[in-house]
């Protein structure tokens, strides 16, 4: 909207006034910001070629075909599914195999490792229970999705389709979305239906517990707030742009990341917007992680940006260039931030693989183990987020390596 020298993006919380050659306002509504003419457009930064790499990978376990989504790890043994239909269990300390479990179709999310399980979801449409020890399926539950087409990362095609939500369990119930819309509560103990809620578009993010809600976000731009008990809405709210971050909750605060390049602070009470920040035009795909203290951490698309921010006003404390797309959640330890991003070629943006550790201080970067490019590939390294196992950091990759590197 635009009107005598006032110019405002209500989506973006962008509000500007021309004064003089100057542009002066805010953006989300509390970062100052102003905008200069220039002769000259910034360059695109040189990948700094005299950074330590690091020691490298501890070892490497080959799955045979690319890892979407990050592992979750639970006593020494990281589950983790691909896209050529198998759940494996390996040990985090060496990498050999512990069991494998052959679920059919492509696993793009997540599992979820519980004390005698493991849950995840699969693209052939079912909620799989295994045993966490052996793998020996438990029980399967139709989520109805089975039919549901995906686009992945392509040259020419932007509707990106590579996440699926991780099961989350709360008083010995699952809840999960589906990619037709449907979102699903069942019982961990016999996989029966507690109910089902149908949204609009898409389920890809994972929801978020909160007392007695669950919060939910869909392809088609809507958080919803459900009662646990029964599945009734309690809220929607409009943000925007395709939900595919998971949802989180800081403090008292729910975090929403956007491909409508936003960042936004929902009370998960009532839905309302608390704050946003823009990510100029860069989808927000990272999931926000908190580890402790007052800051919490968060990748970008296009932006390539690791941000340490503020969850109760949205204000930046660092911004760095990882240099490529840092779509998993950062790890965060005492003294560090552990970032995987993935290369892409040929793409507008240049986009370089690595996995990288920045001074969780001031984000400058520690050090920066460049992934392999395979011959011919688009899209390489690692589009899954790390997770960390005592003193190693575990991280697919689309090469369809499982690889361990020391958290130093």
């Amino acid at each position: 909207m635009t009107t005598d020298h006032h110019y405002q993006v209500p989506e973006l919380g962008l509000d500007l006034a021309l004064d003089g050659p100057v542009l002066r306002g805010s953006l989300g509504g509390k970062t100052p910001l102003e905008l200069r003419r220039t002769a000259t457009l910034p360059a695109d930064p040189p990948v700094p070629t005299r950074l330590p790499e690091g020691a490298g990978p501890r070892w490497r376990t080959q799955l045979g075909a690319p890892i979407w989504a990050a592992a979750a790890v639970r006593d020494h043994v990281a589950y983790v599914g691909t896209a050529g239909g198998v759940v494996n269990a390996i040990d985090t300390r060496d990498g050999h195999r512990v069991w494998t479990f052959a679920a059919g179709r492509p696993l793009f999310g997540e599992a979820l490792a519980t004390e005698d399980a493991v849950l995840v979801a699969c693209d052939n449409g079912f909620l799989f229970a295994l045993e966490r020890a052996t793998g020996q399926e438990r029980w399967r539950y139709d989520l109805g999705d089975a039919r549901v087409s995906r686009v992945l990362p392509h040259p020419a095609v932007f509707d990106y389709d590579h996440e699926a939500p991780a099961p989350v369990l709360a008083d010995g119930v699952v809840y999960v979305g589906a990619g037709d819309g449907g979102f699903h509560a069942v019982s961990a103990a016999s996989g029966e239906r507690v109910w089902r809620f149908e949204a609009p578009g898409k389920i890809r993010a994972t929801a978020a517990i909160q007392g007695d809600r669950v919060v939910l976000g869909t392809l088609d731009g809507w958080v919803i707030a459900l009662a646990r008990a029964d599945g009734h809405e309690l809220w929607r709210r409009d943000v925007k742009g395709a939900v595919t971050s998971d949802l989180v909750l800081l403090g008292d605060a729910l975090i929403v990341g956007t491909r409508g390049s936003v960042l936004a602070a929902l009370d998960p009470a009532t839905g309302e917007t608390r704050w946003k920040q823009s990510f100029w035009g860069s989808w927000v795909e990272s999931t926000p992680t908190r580890p402790d203290g007052e800051i919490a951490y968060v990748g970008s698309s296009d932006l390539r940006r690791v941000i340490a921010f503020d969850p109760s006003d949205g204000r930046f404390a660092w911004r760095t260039d990882v240099f490529g797309w840092s779509w998993g959640a950062p790890v965060v330890t005492a003294r560090s931030v552990y970032v995987a991003t993935a290369g892409v070629e040929p793409y507008e943006i240049r986009h370089v693989a690595s996995f990288t550790a920045l001074d969780r201080a001031t984000g400058k970067i520690r050090w920066r183990w460049p992934a392999p490019k395979p011959s011919g590939a688009m899209l390489w390294g690692f589009a899954a987020g790390a997770v960390l196992d005592g003193d190693t950091l575990v991280v697919g990759g689309l090469d369809g390596t499982l690889y361990a590197f020391p958290a130093s």
